[in-house]
């Protein structure tokens, strides 16, 4: 479904050079009052001033608004190898042709020049829209249009059917079976007498594509709230109730930016509807609008699933001595004079296998959002197919069973990939090698300058410099076990550190058996030169090739739920639907209607079969007497 957002957008550019409307393809639709804060609404969603502000009339022409999501590195791509830039947020309208506007003041008055034009600089408004395109990473793939709100009483040089003007200028767009009505209404109104829930009710009677929007919840009279609204006990409506803070005139202003509003409508909502806080905000509306675009499992993808992995600490739940303890568990009874590889992958293993959990919670999550998907579906099915509810019923249990059956499989996929990056610690990967190499002569930068700080106190610095030049003059400076030799001096160091320590225990009197479980061992001692190089160089071993896997599981995972999961249901869905249904023996009881259906034919039947005895008594009257 996220990659027919950018061909629909396609789709619109080409039939409005055109000027044709052939086809009617999906779009968001807001509509509402004047100043009932329509374009608030949609600045929160792009994050960016942009739009024309004031008083009484401001839009007068339709925008149509194509939001697009790009990431920073591909900003220069797409802009077009003839226009580089280099901000992350960029518009573009349709009359300018290739331009590109980098500043948003730019761009909101390109647009009150663009409707002045047209529509003259007092009040006057035009159905003619006007095309803009916005290119942000912090934005969702989304089709909005903003149309002139609706007004009684016409201003300036309107004309007198003004309303009459800007109803069929809303109904030509709300009418689209395709689009998303999104119904503005001040909260400081009441809600029965909002006309854009009204207007939406006459092409949207069961509200199946229409969401409303509470706005300037921080504006209504002391003493009251929205709380009834918002829970849809006023007027309930299908796809749900949101309520938004806007900004004030006095916030525009003061240049107050849209984060902040946002920051600000998030500390209002936590104290004013603390329960009903999750579900009301302008991120929460941007995350609703973004479903009904059918963004959702790629927003679990990259959003969710993403972010978790990020949140995963490499060295979370490792401490010195967990990495000693595997260390000297690697050697042995006999000391090394390298920290063992196996030590290594022992604690990098045990960090990778972390990485399975969240793996496992995205294919949860997905199996979750599809099944959202057929309740969705059932709920709001054609009229043909709840004429037959057994049909229906047995089509969601073919579907939810098809998606029952995947669902352990694509965890097996999920569970194989990360046991893959288990059974090998590659570590001649390009990547890990080149990190190796860096930490390599960063610690052997920091141990010279720790065996110059010693040499005063250690041992004559005539002494020590041919044994410090022997070291940096060792090869295998890009291979990691080259950089785990340990210098002279330092050993030296550490056996005149620990001669103290091995004193500690009393000893033994002549004649008395030792036992050497009873010996007490020192719970916490200052670790050695040695230990601390060897602590240092595991964990920024395990925090490099960490990052090398879970690049790689954020990228397989994905894909590996999109093939087992969303794309084998969507391939196998037909045959499956047709081989569990497609039977003899059940579609007399699969094609029963409801009796509610039944009813109603009875009734029209009984209708018609009385409407023809009328028919035929008034056709037996051939004269007609007057007294």
């Amino acid at each position: 479904m996220e990659a027919l957002i950018p061909v629909i957008n396609k789709l619109q550019d080409v039939f409005n050079t055109v000027g044709a409307d052939i086809i009617q393809l999906p779009q968001i639709v807001v509509v509402g009052t004047q100043s009932s804060g329509k374009s608030s609404v949609l600045e929160s969603l792009v994050g960016r001033d942009l739009l024309p502000r004031g008083t009484g009339v401001v839009t007068r022409r339709p925008l149509i608004l194509q939001l697009v999501h790009v990431s920073p590195e591909d900003g220069r791509k797409t802009a077009g190898d003839e226009n580089e830039i280099d901000a992350e947020e960029w518009g573009k309208f349709l009359h300018t042709k290739n331009k590109i506007y980098t500043d948003f003041d730019e761009i909101r008055q390109e647009i009150e020049n663009e409707t002045e034009r047209i529509s003259g600089n007092n009040k006057g408004i035009s159905p003619e829209p006007i095309h803009l395109k916005i290119f942000s990473s912090n934005v969702v793939n989304l089709t909005l249009v903003d149309l002139p709100g609706m007004t009684k009483v016409p201003v300036g040089d309107q004309p007198k059917d003004i309303e009459l003007q800007i109803r069929e200028l809303i109904l030509q767009f709300i009418s689209n079976p395709n689009s998303i009505i999104l119904a503005v209404t001040a909260a400081n109104t009441d809600m029965a007498t909002s006309e854009a829930l009204k207007i939406a009710r006459e092409v949207d009677p069961d509200g199946r594509r229409t969401l409303a929007v509470i706005t300037k919840l921080d504006l209504m009279d002391a003493g009251t709230d929205a709380m009834d609204v918002l829970m849809g006990r006023v007027i309930p409506v299908k796809l749900g109730i949101i309520g938004v803070v806007n900004r004030s005139q006095l916030d525009i202003n003061n240049k107050k930016s849209v984060a902040d509003s946002i920051r600000d409508e998030y500390g209002f909502l936590q104290k004013k509807y603390p329960s009903l806080a999750n579900r009301n905000g302008t991120k929460y509306l941007a995350r609703t609008l973004n479903r009904c675009g059918g963004a959702r499992i790629c927003y679990i993808f990259h959003e969710t699933f993403g972010r978790t992995l990020e949140s995963v600490d490499p060295l979370g739940g490792l401490n010195t001595i967990d990495i000693l303890t595997a260390i000297r568990n690697a050697t042995g009874p006999r000391p090394a004079l390298f920290v063992p590889e196996v030590s290594f992958e022992l604690l990098v293993k045990r960090q990778i296998k972390r990485l399975e959990e969240p793996s496992l919670r995205c294919v949860e999550l997905v199996h979750e959002e599809m099944q959202r998907i057929i309740q969705h579906c059932s709920n709001y099915s054609t009229q043909e197919l709840l004429r037959f509810p057994k049909l229906h019923d047995a089509i969601v249990e073919v579907v939810t069973c098809l998606l029952r059956r995947r669902l352990p499989v694509t965890n097996e996929m999920v569970h194989n990939l990360v046991a893959i990056e288990l059974a090998y610690i590659n570590t001649k990967h390009p990547d890990f090698a080149d990190a190796c190499g860096l930490m390599n002569n960063n610690i052997e930068e920091q141990r010279r300058n720790r065996l110059a700080r010693e040499l005063p106190s250690a041992v004559p610095r005539d002494k020590a410099a041919p044994g410090a030049g022997d070291m940096s003059q060792e090869p295998g400076t890009g291979n990691w076990r080259g950089m785990l030799k340990p210098s002279k001096v330092e050993e030296v160091s550490a056996e005149e550190k620990s001669k103290p320590a091995a004193a500690l225990p009393a000893s033994p009197q002549k004649g008395h058996a030792v036992n050497l479980l009873d010996v007490p061992v020192p719970v916490a001692r200052k670790l050695s030169a040695r230990e601390q190089r060897d602590c240092e160089v595991i964990e920024r071993l395990i925090k490099s090739y960490f990052l090398i896997v879970r690049k790689n599981i954020q990228d397989s995972v994905p894909k590996a739920v999109m093939h087992f999961l969303v794309n084998h249901v969507k391939d196998t869905l037909q045959s499956e639907l047709v081989g569990q249904l497609y039977k003899s023996l059940l579609l007399d009881d699969l094609l029963t209607e409801s009796e509610d259906m039944a009813q109603r034919r009875k009734e029209a039947a009984d209708m018609l079969k009385a409407l023809q005895r009328a028919s035929q008594i008034i056709a037996e009257i051939r004269e007609t007497h007057l007294w």
